[in-house]
């Protein structure tokens, strides 16, 4: 199975760091956050990463090559030119995939999360995507009925709501950006450029079954910030 591993992003706010370097490199005990993330998709069978890049994309090239994809067959996908977000640099990954599922997760992640829970719920259900979710305090949330099906989403702050399919009751869950998706989701999104993916997921929601798991009470952190690479380091050591 392969696996594409979202690092193009600009990293803001883990900035100073990420003026002079990708947040892929940010270090958690002496590791970068990229060489984590791939050793956790090695551990769970993943044979290939599908990395994309923009943000001195010339540095996350390097490292990959210096240590040999940190034990994974590796590709780039070439984002240089312009950042395409999680939708657009998904579409413009597309050539890289064939046959069924395949995962996505973000660079800045790190999770005790068992994935082959969330592979074997996206073969069961025939989804087009899963999507490991968790009760936690978010200003975004995602929306599911009491199939764990996406119905919405909505902003707490700004009380934004968008909603794919009515539903009573919904149940708001933080998304905990790991993805598995089926290689047919590429038929069905008609969004070009840059687009979030979660917007492709509420344009599919209505027809297709776009499905979430609770994973509340695993350990997960978005190291996002300065201060959350400390956090890491005592977490993740």
């Amino acid at each position: 199975m392969k696996a594409f591993l979202l690092s193009a992003g600009l990293g803001t706010r883990l900035k100073p760091f990420t003026d002079k370097h990708p947040k892929a490199l940010a270090p958690v005990n002496g590791k970068p956050l990229l060489e984590h993330n791939i050793a956790y998709l090695r551990r769970f069978g993943i044979t290939e990463v599908i990395v994309n890049v923009h943000h001195f994309a010339d540095q996350i090239e390097a490292s990959l090559q210096q240590n040999n994809g940190f034990g994974l067959k590796y590709r780039i996908s070439d984002e240089r030119e312009f950042v395409l977000e999680t939708g657009g640099g998904l579409m413009h990954a597309a050539h890289f995939f064939s046959g069924e599922y395949f995962v996505m997760m973000n660079v800045d992640i790190l999770t005790d999360f068992e994935l082959p829970r969330l592979i074997r719920l996206a073969a069961e259900r025939k989804s087009l995507a899963a999507l490991a979710v968790m009760q936690r305090n978010s200003s975004r949330q995602l929306l599911f009925d009491d199939q764990m099906q996406l119905c919405g989403w909505k902003n707490r702050v700004s009380e934004e709501l968008k909603l794919a399919r009515r539903s009573e009751p919904l149940t708001e869950f933080a998304f905990s950006g790991i993805h598995v998706l089926h290689t047919d989701i590429f038929k069905h999104i008609t969004r070009t450029g840059k687009f979030s993916i979660v917007d492709a997921y509420l344009d599919l929601a209505a027809d297709h079954t776009i499905c979430g798991l609770d994973h509340t009470g695993d350990l997960l952190l978005d190291v996002g910030k300065p201060e959350s690479l400390e956090k890491a380091a005592s977490l993740f050591s």
